[in-house]
């Protein structure tokens, strides 16, 4: 019970929305989402894709959080309570050790990319890409990448940077996530999005993001929608466990957890419309995802467009902000456990993961199969397996008075539905992304 108290809650349900949603955006829904979309059927693909929101990822968030808030502790201790409180053998508890476990794993590399989008914030202010052409925005981008010194120095400040926000506390430090660097996250968001809109061609943005062309829209376009909504919401790595400890008790689940689902869709939406209408614009670049777009085309059309310089280190701190958010929720799960143990205050046990974190990146820096294959497994077989074993526990294996007062839907029509949906439906779709996913990679 001790344990159950000691990390605290936080201040309010906004609070607790604003970092659930702060855990969720991250890299995905700036480089990765508005391309998919685009490709994929535009509107077509978003009226899909907010499906799969609405029958894998909130209904197995919600389970997560459930968990999470049941148990008030790390995403291990949570596990082993809930475990205990059902009469089952205590292997389940490996739910919360592969969160942990995994989250420590992604922001390893994670890391190594958000301290890109640092040096960028740096590169772009002092105005080097002004006036560049794309073959010598490549150019450049290959030189950071060819630095492993720099590439090092910008990883470091990235974990020191996570490491001085989780070592704070649940209050003062992911507390600050919430309320400061959000709030600063849509409003540097909707500034770009009125850039793209005045500067940038915003009607070919728009028509690609929504025009509805279901004859772009393939079996694989749906099953990309799929795992996309799984992985967005930061699904089986513990951190929305975490952070569902921290729930205050009187705060409505579902609510709460729709909201966060509904904010999440909404950024990569305005993301998209922000940044497309500025590659539309600039002649020669076509759409694109991943670092190609991050770090190669946007540079080329901000550096190409008046007041690009200012709006493109807007755009570099915006994506700055939005992995240190994210990066913050992959650390906590594991240092709220060490805290646990009461070996560790917070402040050691941060220190002792963001370590662990930073060697790993370093490890990535010098050997891009050890990025690779960190990247594999927890995104195609960790994660997954996580999401899949916790919808499993909380529908078949919880007692249903627990999980209905937890869900604070005692007579509720839609509980039922919603508990139908975490026993027979999400699972059925979460093994169906992991299948899929693996034989994509044994055939490619």
């Amino acid at each position: 019970m001790d344990q159950r108290k000691m990390h605290g809650v936080w201040a309010n349900r906004w609070t607790f929305i604003l970092a659930a949603t702060g855990s969720a955006v991250g890299l995905g829904n700036i480089w990765k989402f508005p391309y998919i979309a685009g490709e994929n059927g535009g509107g077509a693909f978003v009226l899909v894709y907010l499906i799969c929101i609405a029958i894998v990822g909130i209904p197995v968030m919600m389970a997560e959080v459930l968990i999470g808030r049941r148990g008030r502790m790390s995403p291990i201790n949570a596990m082993r309570y809930v475990t205990k409180e059902a009469g089952l053998h205590g292997s389940w508890t490996a739910i919360g050790w592969m969160g942990v476990l995994a989250g420590l794993m992604i922001m390893s590399f994670y890391s190594v990319v958000a301290g890109w989008a640092l040096n960028y914030i740096f590169t772009t202010g002092s105005g080097t890409f002004s006036g560049v052409n794309g073959e010598q925005a490549g150019e450049l981008f290959g030189g950071l990448l060819g630095d492993k010194g720099g590439q090092v120095l910008w990883h470091s400040a990235f974990v020191l940077l996570t490491l001085g926000v989780v070592a704070a506390g649940v209050t003062k430090g992911l507390g600050m996530v919430a309320r400061v660097l959000m709030p600063f996250l849509f409003v540097v968001l909707i500034i770009l999005l009125a850039y793209g809109f005045i500067k940038g061609d915003f009607a070919a943005a728009f028509q690609f993001l929504f025009d509805f062309k279901f004859d772009k829209l393939s079996w694989s376009g749906v099953r990309i929608a799929l795992g996309h909504a799984f992985f967005t919401l930061s699904l089986g790595m513990g951190a929305i466990m975490a952070y569902g400890a921290y729930m205050p008790r009187h705060a409505s689940l579902g609510r709460t957890i729709i909201t966060v689902g509904v904010l999440d869709t909404v950024v990569a939406l305005v993301a998209g419309l922000a940044i497309f209408p500025i590659v539309f614009a600039t002649d020669g670049l076509v759409p694109s995802e991943g670092p190609g777009l991050m770090f190669v085309s946007l540079p080329v059309a901000f550096g190409n467009m008046p007041g690009g310089q200012v709006f493109g280190t807007l755009f570099f701190l915006l994506v700055s902000v939005a992995a240190w958010s994210s990066a913050v929720s992959l650390i906590e799960p594991g240092v709220a456990w060490l805290a646990e143990t009461k070996r560790f205050n917070r402040v050691a046990s941060t220190v002792l993961l963001t370590s662990v974190a930073w060697l790993g990146g370093i490890a990535c820096i010098y050997n891009g199969a050890i990025f690779d294959a960190l990247d594999f497994l927890t995104s195609q077989i960790m994660l997954p397996l996580g999401g899949l074993f916790i919808a499993i526990f909380v529908g078949w294996l919880m007692r249903r008075a627990i999980v209905c007062s937890e869900m604070d839907a005692e007579g509720h029509p839609l509980f039922d539905i919603w508990l139908f949906v975490v026993r027979y439906v999400s699972p059925a779709l979460i093994a169906f992304i992991m299948i899929a996913s693996l034989y994509d990679k044994l055939v490619n």
